[in-house]
């Protein structure tokens, strides 16, 4: 852990800490704070904001200096006066199609490290476009998809790819599992994203445009069709997530995913007859969501900034396996945790701030994936953090 080096008042602020997920996130940085760490929490409502922070005095005493700071998202002058005061800013606010792009514009342009739980394709793709260039020049490290999306994902690819040999071509295939069900975050973001196909279209071509082609190196994903894996022993069903993008473009930013990389994204079922039920339920969803009473319904089915007991999350899991093939040899590794929607997704969103914060990570800045970013650091943190990031075979 360095020492920090920028004089500003606070290191992280939290922005968001009266949601749900903000609030598992609050309580995970009032435990897990260094003891010289500044934390601030930023929100509208002042009387909120005071809520979470006498919450926060019941893990630890330090939580009376914690400050709180006013910030809507429909008011870029607090916005910039949150990342002027902030190392790191976190946001759980979304979806953020809606509600990101004033903050990501802010910190942008003050050279202040952000992180976010977004797994909004289209958002991803107009941030390059409008602020990769600045966040460059200012030095701000633009980090998106710092949960569930994308982290196990993107963190266990690198790990993956470290267990074969170095500058050989490396073919690589991640099976997501749980039992958990959709959070109302992600449920919320995803019909938005699924309601402006055209959009997320346009906006990628955008980036596509802008962004540096690799030279002498090839990275692509691959999508597969729905087959039974044998080393497995489940069902595979091609995964339309932002998880695939994310793990594409580490590959580009580091050398040591080899020559030639492909990955591939599954979620695992143990029936055959699952995959028939996913594939016609995701074309109807599809088809529904461009209805606007029938995406308003939808989404009153788990509404926003609520979520399950800790009692239900404590007994809910995820598994992302991975199988590489590079250089002759083959390996299974795996990435496992506890309840991937909230839990664990405010400890990596949490730690993802810390390690920006307070490591010693590799000089970098612009929009980049937390592998790029943080890599080996990050992963690192997450083990002790009771991630596991373990070698099957």
């Amino acid at each position: 852990m360095s020492a920090p080096t920028n004089p500003r008042p606070f290191d992280v602020v939290l922005f968001g800490a009266t949601g749900f997920t903000g609030g598992l996130t609050a309580e995970y940085l009032a435990a897990r704070l260094p003891r010289e760490g500044r934390l601030a929490l930023a929100g509208r409502n002042q009387a909120k904001l005071e809520g979470v922070r006498n919450r926060l005095l019941r893990i630890d005493q330090r939580g009376e200096d914690i400050a709180l700071l006013h910030a809507d998202s429909s008011d870029p002058r607090s916005l910039a006066r949150v990342a002027e005061s902030a190392r790191v800013v976190i946001t759980t606010v979304g979806p953020y199609l809606e509600y990101g792009a004033p903050l990501v514009a802010a910190c942008a342009a003050a050279g202040t490290d952000y992180v976010d739980l977004t797994g909004e394709p289209e958002f991803v793709d107009r941030m390059y476009v409008e602020h990769h260039a600045t966040a460059e020049r200012t030095g701000a490290r633009i980090v998106h998809a710092c949960g569930f999306d994308s982290i196990p994902h993107d963190l266990g690819a690198l790990f993956t790819v470290q267990q074969l040999p170095s500058g050989v071509p490396v073919t690589l295939r991640g099976v997501v599992r749980t039992n958990a069900t959709i959070s109302g975050g992600t449920l919320h973001s995803g019909l938005g994203q699924l309601s402006r196909p055209r959009a997320m279209l346009l906006a990628a071509a955008r980036r596509r445009r802008l962004e540096p082609r690799p030279r002498g190196r090839q990275v692509r994903t691959r999508v597969g069709r729905p087959h039974r894996d044998r080393v497995l022993g489940t069902w595979l069903i091609p995964l339309p997530t932002i998880d695939p993008d994310v793990v594409r473009r580490s590959a580009l930013a580091r050398l040591d995913y080899g020559p030639d990389f492909t990955y591939s994204h599954y979620a695992g079922v143990r029936r055959a007859t699952t995959v028939g039920g996913a594939v016609a339920g995701f074309a109807a969803a599809l088809a529904a969501v461009q209805i606007p009473p029938l995406r308003r319904a939808i989404g009153r089915r788990i509404p926003q900034g609520e979520g399950p007991s800790a009692e239900r999350r404590d007994r809910t899991w995820f598994t992302v396996d991975f199988l590489g093939e590079g250089g002759g040899e083959t390996v299974h590794t795996q990435v496992s945790g506890g309840d991937p929607g909230y839990t664990e997704t405010a400890k990596m969103l949490a730690e993802s701030a810390l390690c920006l914060a307070f490591d010693d990570n590799p000089p970098t800045a612009g929009q980049v994936t937390t592998a790029a970013a943080m890599g080996e650091n990050l992963m690192h943190r997450l083990q002790d953090a009771g991630i596991g990031f373990t070698v099957i075979s």
